[in-house]
C-alpha cells in the first residue's frame, strides 16, 4: 500500500482583524512542508485547509494570527487503511 507523503488533513478557521489570505498562504508555503493548501476568506475570517506531517506547527502559526476554531486534523493514512479515529 502506498504511503502518503503528507499524512494529516488539517483544517481550521482563523478569526481576527487585518488578516491577509495572500500573506498567510505565502507564509505557510515558505515555512511548512505540505500540499493542497487553501487559505481563503477576508480580513476577519480565513479558512485554512492544508495537508502536512506537522499540523501542530500550522496550528501554532495560525493561533498567532487570531483565534482559531473548528479545528479538524484527520489522519489520511489511517483513513486509507480503512481505520477510524
Amino acid at each position: 500500500m502506498e504511503t502518503l507523503e503528507f499524512r494529516y488533513d488539517t483544517q481550521l478557521l482563523i478569526e481576527g482583524a487585518g488578516l491577509d489570505e495572500d500573506e498567510i498562504n505565502d507564509y505557510i508555503t515558505e515555512h511548512f512542508q505540505g500540499d493542497c493548501l487553501l487559505a481563503v476568506g477576508d480580513d476577519e475570517l480565513i479558512k485554512i485547509h492544508f495537508h502536512t506531517n506537522e499540523p501542530w506547527k500550522v496550528l501554532e502559526y495560525c493561533a498567532s494570527l487570531g483565534e482559531i476554531y473548528d479545528i479538524v486534523v484527520e489522519d489520511m493514512d489511517r483513513q486509507a487503511r480503512g481505520l477510524h479515529g
